[in-house]
């Protein structure tokens, strides 16, 4: 729940879904399937924020299919190096454009995407997130940086 709240407190003030909802429904994906094995604590935690992109992703289609403009241009992000802590600051617009270049981007290379998630869904710091998907932390920061830099140059 705190990890949720979190996240929504970076959502715009007209935001429908209260973290209460956000955290029903992650537990609700995660626990659907028959297999619930977590390797521990991280491992639980990088599935509840993939659950939570998919919520919130879904949550924004929902919300724009009346909004979107006829040509379907996307606003796009104006500071993806600081999207992570100016989060306020986007549209749903932008978490559509987000997920689709992170679709992208899993294609070219899913540890990418997983730090991605992992930093702008889950909140973790660096320092988790090499935690979570077995890399140093240097390398970690490397992956990061070349995520951003494939993220920022897809969305322009």
């Amino acid at each position: 729940h705190k990890l949720a709240r979190g996240r929504m407190n970076r959502e715009p003030k007209d935001h429908t879904l209260q973290a209460t909802a956000l955290v029903n429904e992650a537990f609700l994906k995660i626990f659907r399937g028959d297999d619930h094995a977590f390797r521990n604590r991280d491992h639980f935690l990088a599935l509840a924020s993939t659950a939570m992109r998919s919520i919130l992703v879904d949550h924004a289609r929902t919300k724009n299919c009346v909004k979107r403009s006829p040509g379907g241009e996307r606003v796009p992000l104006t500071h993806l190096d600081h999207l992570v802590n100016e989060y306020k600051n986007r549209s749903h617009d932008d978490l559509l454009g987000l997920d689709e270049a992170l679709k992208k981007l899993a294609k070219i290379d899913a540890t990418l995407v997983q730090i991605a998630e992992l930093r702008f869904f889950g909140g973790f710091s660096m320092e988790e997130a090499a935690r979570v998907v077995g890399l140093s932390l240097r390398k970690t920061e490397r992956e990061w940086q070349t995520a951003r830099a494939w993220l920022r140059k897809e969305m322009e």
